[in-house]
């Protein structure tokens, strides 16, 4: 069979032109999404009168059932049909007859690949928040059995202050919060019709787009032709959120990393989520959070890809644009590959409190609380953080830690230093002491739980209401 739109070529596709610019290699992935589009445009047609509505219901039986060799695997894809769009309407003519070259009426290409798309990310969008809500009821569940456990907190990779481990892994929580938000956000913009726009300037036939976005649950319609074929704003957007999801991934794949290694010990990950070597039998490797630690460049490499891609494209389509999906549908599969192992994985480490504790009694994370200690007694702070360099330099001096030194060592830097600095200086009362909103103490990090939890219950919500919606 001839190209259906060979109508005005005197020579066949040269062989390596269709291996070129065929797209079903990668396209395929869309066959469900255009179907779903076609089923609402072809009702649109029939209910317009632009279509007899016995052809409609032919089309609609003939699109059924090539949804369903879609759904066996039973669909063989051709590359001399380019498209996952022609594919689709070649299967169908061969089904139904001539009758089945009606369906394309009133629509093009363009705007017909760009609902797919946007059928696609939307439902995509919705299922990230559900796993972005398991991740972080992982990390909340952490955080709720640590809420005792005390963790040296690090600047430049250096000791800092003592906090609550349960206060660290919350920050998480916050992070993936946020990017469950942007996806959130973003669906609006997702939930947009293009179809009907045309190849660019709209159609001469009397459709009816709005029913289209009704048939399709969209809440908006695109209000310029030209915009609508040519926008891939919607898509930048989604591999910018992802984007910055794999980099809050990655930060906490190097600190597991870190944690699991020898030389911290702070956390174990379940052998089911680790792999051995084939030379050195002691092994367990942290495979995953390096292997998404090293996906997260191939994402960040799919946006910059893009926003290449789309630098100088004049309006409206340009088959530069078929190069949009392969980026998009790595990036899916990327993404929703390291969060759903994520999820399991935090939720099952083994957290190792004891080796926390002795790392927060073997260093000087606490000086800071000596100097806010001298500064309650009016000295001040600039003069009392001198004071605290000087007793720090005289412990390493001394192979000594704070807790280790005297009162009458004290002494010799400040007659302030009494009894009470023993007390202040406790991993405990340094972490307590830091009872404001947002910080490290167990009052606040238990009421963060509390608000987190109550954050995840209202996105839930949202998923379930949308993720209806999307179907």
């Amino acid at each position: 069979m001839s190209k259906l739109w060979g109508g005005r070529f005197t020579k066949k596709t040269d062989q390596l032109v269709e291996d070129y610019t065929a797209s079903i290699t990668f396209d395929k992935e869309l066959a469900e999404e255009d179907i779903q589009g076609s089923l609402a445009h072809v009702a649109m047609l029939g209910k317009q009168g632009i279509v007899p509505q016995e052809d409609v219901d032919t089309i609609k039986n003939g699109l059924n059932r090539v949804l369903d060799k879609i759904k066996r695997g039973e669909l063989e894809f051709s590359i001399s049909d380019e498209d996952i769009h022609m594919n689709i309407e070649k299967t169908l003519i061969d089904d139904i007859g001539p009758v089945g070259g009606k369906l394309h009426t009133g629509r093009s290409r363009n705007d017909q690949v760009a609902t797919d798309m946007h059928l696609y990310l939307r439902k995509r969008v919705v299922e990230f928040v559900e796993l972005l809500h398991k991740l972080q009821g992982a990390l909340i569940g952490q955080a709720k059995a640590n809420l005792d456990t005390i963790v040296p907190g690090y600047t430049h990779l250096q000791r800092a202050q003592p906090i609550l481990f349960a206060h660290h892994l919350m920050a998480y929580v916050s992070m993936f919060g946020r990017d469950a938000e942007r996806l959130q956000d973003s669906y609006k913009r997702i939930d947009m019709l293009p179809l009907g726009a045309g190849a660019l300037a709209g159609t001469t036939f009397p459709i009816d787009r709005h029913f289209v976005a009704s048939q399709l649950n969209f809440g908006r319609v695109y209000e310029n032709s030209l915009d609508a074929v040519s926008d891939r704003d919607f898509i930048l957007e989604f591999l910018s959120h992802a984007s910055i999801i794999m980099m809050h991934l990655s930060r906490l794949s190097e600190e597991l990393i870190l944690w699991s290694s020898t030389e911290f010990r702070f956390v174990e990950l379940d052998d089911a989520f680790c792999t051995g070597s084939s030379i050195m039998p002691q092994k367990k490797n942290p495979d995953v959070p390096e292997l998404v630690r090293g996906k997260t460049g191939r994402v960040y490499g799919n946006l910059m890809g893009l926003l290449t891609v789309l630098k100088s494209l004049p309006l409206a389509y340009n088959k530069d644009m078929q190069e949009d999906k392969e980026g998009m549908f790595d990036t899916v599969r990327t993404l929703q590959g390291a969060l759903q192992l994520f999820a399991p994985m935090i939720a099952t480490m083994k957290v190792n409190k004891a080796q926390m504790r002795e790392a927060v009694n073997k260093d000087f994370s606490n000086a800071t609380d000596i100097a806010d200690f001298l500064v309650g007694k009016g000295l001040p702070f600039r003069q009392a953080h001198e004071v605290i360099g000087k007793t720090v330099l005289y412990c390493i001096q001394q192979n000594k830690y704070l807790l280790d030194l005297t009162l009458d060592e004290y002494k010799q830097f400040s007659e302030l230093f009494d009894e009470q600095i023993y007390e202040v200086l406790q991993p405990e009362s340094v972490v307590n002491a830091r009872n404001v909103y947002g910080g490290t103490a167990t009052p606040q990090v238990t009421e963060a739980i509390a608000r987190a939890e109550a954050e995840l219950e209202r996105s839930a919500a949202w998923v379930t209401a949308y993720a209806e919606k999307s179907k």
